[in-house]
């Protein structure tokens, strides 16, 4: 999907969500209730995205989700929280936290970096490589190296793998809502949907989780 064709796509939540008129989404199917309740943001209802930088379903949910993600009211609060085991994968979560650190990482190079490996065909699997893509898309690279040797970022990469582990996303894109409840394009579909309507009903759960979570307190 282009990313052109997001906010199309995405008023198609709407159609989705009318699906849940008649008692709303399943608890078991369509969500499940986390064992323990995740630290949250203060004040907000905070939902957390797990994902990859490598995984295609990730790459094909990112331009869905930033649409919905720019409608979100003012309680809630939205972060992403890359995961992996893979040394691969551990490196492109330190990317992502590096660019943070730096303020660098803008919708521009977020996007860049999903449009290298899945449109462009790099592969970015060492040091080296991922800082000559970041310097490609405009960043520092005499700082992103130092941000990505850095202890900051080593603990945050960490604190994510433990963030996952708790929240039980096994699978990626995963959406967590209020630190309760969690979702995603692989839960409550079929094989003969698309990706597009995966994602826009994965959506349509979390805004359902959103208002449970917002009447629960």
């Amino acid at each position: 999907m282009k990313r052109r064709d997001a906010t199309l796509a995405l008023a198609a939540t709407g159609l989705a969500a009318a699906a849940w008129a008649q008692g709303g989404p399943a608890e078991g199917r369509h969500y499940a209730r986390l064992a323990q309740r995740l630290p949250g943001a203060p004040g907000k209802i905070e939902v957390i995205e797990f994902f990859f930088y490598k995984c295609p379903h990730c790459f094909a949910f990112d331009p869905l989700l930033e649409a919905w993600v720019r409608q979100l009211p003012a309680d809630v609060s939205f972060r992403r929280v890359p995961v992996g085991q893979q040394a691969m994968l551990k490196l492109h979560a330190r990317t992502y936290y590096a660019l943070e650190a730096m303020g660098a990482l803008t919708p521009a190079v977020h996007g860049g970096i999903f449009n290298a490996f899945h449109r462009q065909g790099v592969d970015a699997n060492d040091e080296a490589a991922i800082t000559a893509l970041v310097g490609k898309l405009g960043v520092d690279a005499a700082k992103f190296k130092a941000a990505l040797a850095s202890f900051g970022v080593q603990s945050r990469l960490a604190q994510g793998q433990k963030l996952a582990e708790l929240s039980g996303a096994d699978q990626v894109p995963a959406l967590v809502i209020g630190g309760r409840f969690r979702t995603g394009p692989g839960m409550g579909g079929n094989a003969n949907q698309s990706e597009a309507t995966q994602g826009q009903q994965a959506l349509a759960v979390a805004d359902f989780l959103i208002k449970l979570s917002r009447e629960k307190g």
